[in-house]
């Protein structure tokens, strides 16, 4: 699945873009299908593979399910004007429509496996053995997502999309035969499995405070995009249901900061998390949606190798993010804890985005500073999951895991589409790196103040 979301991010802005002509806003509508969809799916699927037991395991049909689906979206994606005349519809509205059902039924597919396989880890292993288990994760599935970065420098994302769709379809469905998945789910995390029960509801109501603004935000652009509805006014380029967002998060933040819904200190801990988490996945989707447009626009002498150069700046920061994990970041983070070197890593990420921001118009220096960056990465794709999966009720990880990922759709939904009219409004695409600088400098110091487990 690590191979599934390479090729995503690798190839769907550049086909969207070269092959069917789509502009910057649209391709940011299409790479928005997906979090549209996941902010109800997640948590739902997460709740049912807690509670039912099929084909031999608890997470296994949805990694199955995934898996194939993830393989058959990536053979549509080269071929969506063939789908368009086998469906009949026409024009470039029809275009629009088939390449948005693919990216939401690919994107969706991708998180359907990669929740319950991270879910998975949780329920096979100990509190003690956490972060090793992520950090092993990450190694595996960001080894995988560099071969597809290499396979697209060599041979370009069109041969890259096809033998992702192999990979994807093969490396699910097989190995999870070979997993046994514990029939009973423990709860370490609570005092007593008793009194979780009791709280669990509303802990999950409460949990969700962090990203109300986000939220907001989101049925507001989903609601204008499906029924045309426009609010006036502009307030540095906001209008008013924005700046309203805008104002509803930062009161949630010093709502949960402070604690002013008196939550249970482990609840407390894991919307400090989402908080954290979410501002840090605005910073990188950025990057991922629009990172295309700044290598064509700003780096110098490169003329007719902008795919290659795209392709090589995932494949760096990947390998970096494939390389750190069990070797260097599970090492730190058994001796001076899991938040704190997760919280250095987000601030070097952050250092590295300014660097390209500044300077990255230098070849040389661009990929200098992704190196930085893929230490952030390496540390992004595995400790936030161990942090937080201490902090829940165990018997419930695969629903937790689903409003934990809404940390990550719900932001992507304002990179799809807020910094989509940014970026593509702004003479100076310089900007994109800007915006991924200052998100992960807050997301730095949000997180700051997330503690691990004692």
């Amino acid at each position: 699945m690590g191979f599934g979301l390479s090729v995503q991010i690798s190839a769907l802005s550049w086909i969207l873009s070269t092959k069917y002509d789509l502009d910057i806003h649209e391709i940011g509508i299409v790479w928005a299908a997906g979090p549209i969809a996941g902010i109800i799916a997640q948590p739902i699927v997460g709740a049912v593979s807690d509670n039912l037991w099929f084909m031999g395991g608890r997470r296994r049909p949805w990694v199955i399910i995934g898996g194939i689906l993830t393989g058959l979206m990536l053979l549509a994606l080269p071929n969506l004007e063939i789908i368009q005349k086998v469906m009949g519809m026409s024009g470039a509205e029809g275009l629009l429509a088939i390449a948005v059902t693919v990216a939401l039924t690919l994107d969706l597919s991708i998180n359907v496996s990669f929740n319950p396989t991270r879910s998975l880890i949780s329920d096979c292993t100990s509190m003690e053995q956490r972060s090793k288990g992520f950090t092993w994760m990450q190694t595996v599935s960001g080894t995988f997502g560099v071969l597809a970065y290499l396979i697209a420098v060599i041979w370009g994302n069109e041969v890259l999309i096809y033998v992702g769709a192999i990979i994807a379809v093969l490396f699910t469905v097989l190995p999870i035969f070979f997993i046994e998945e514990p029939r009973e789910l423990k709860n370490e995390a609570a005092d007593t499995a008793v009194a979780q029960q009791k709280s669990s509801v509303k802990d999950m109501v409460e949990s969700m405070l962090p990203l109300l603004g986000f939220l907001i935000y989101g049925i507001y652009v989903i609601i204008g995009k499906l029924f045309g509805l426009t609010v006036g006014g502009d307030i540095f380029g906001l209008d008013y249901v924005e700046t309203a967002c805008v104002i509803i998060e930062i009161l949630a933040i010093i709502a949960v900061l402070f604690n002013l819904p008196r939550s249970t200190e482990d609840n407390n801990q894991f919307q400090k998390i989402l908080l954290a988490h979410s501002f840090t996945w605005w910073g990188v989707q950025t990057m991922n949606i629009y990172m295309f447009f700044y290598v064509v626009n700003i780096i110098t002498g490169i003329a007719g190798t902008e795919q290659t150069v795209n392709s090589m700046a995932f494949l760096v920061r990947d390998l970096i993010g494939a390389i750190l994990p069990v070797l260097v970041l599970n090492v730190i983070a058994q001796k001076a804890g899991m938040a704190k070197t997760h919280t250095g890593s987000i601030l070097l990420m952050a250092l590295g985005y300014g660097l390209i921001y500044f300077f990255g118009a230098n070849i040389y220096v661009f990929f200098a500073s992704l190196v930085i960056v893929g230490i952030g990465w390496a540390s992004l794709v595995s400790l936030p999951f161990a942090i937080m999966s201490e902090r829940v009720d165990q018997s419930k990880m695969g629903l937790y895991m689903g409003i934990f990922n809404l940390s990550v759709v719900l932001p992507q939904l304002v990179a799809s589409f807020k910094m989509g009219e940014v970026v593509n409004n702004a003479a100076d695409k310089s900007i994109i790196f800007a915006i991924c600088a200052i998100c992960l400098l807050i997301s730095g110091v949000l997180w700051m103040v997330v503690k691990d487990k004692k």
